[in-house]
């Protein structure tokens, strides 16, 4: 959470900006992030910052994996490729995490 603050800071500094109203934030679904427990946090995080009072969204971004056997890409279907059934793919996406856009005042 400070990381977010952090990144809201130095956009702050950049971009000389007063408060923020809302900060959209992708959270991969296998990045060990649980968007819940950062709402909940977040108005603690925030207080006394540019941050405080700003709504905090999450967009869930899915897994997402590309089959080393057939190449397609798509959702995992029970651990195998839902095109060929293969099971020797690579994960795409679904890990990332990170400040997606900030709007400021």
């Amino acid at each position: 959470m400070q990381n977010i603050i952090g990144i809201i800071d130095a956009e702050a500094e950049k971009n000389s900006f007063a408060r923020v109203v809302e900060i959209r934030l992708a959270v991969g679904e296998v990045s060990g992030v649980i968007p819940q427990c950062l709402s909940d946090f977040f108005p603690i995080a925030s207080k006394g910052t540019l941050a405080e009072g700003a709504k905090l969204v999450s967009n869930v971004l899915p897994v997402t994996v590309r089959c080393n056997t057939c190449g397609a890409e798509g959702k995992p279907q029970n651990a195998k490729c839902f095109s060929c059934g293969s099971s020797d793919y690579k994960l795409v996406s679904g890990r990332e995490f990170y400040v997606d856009s900030i709007e400021v005042e």
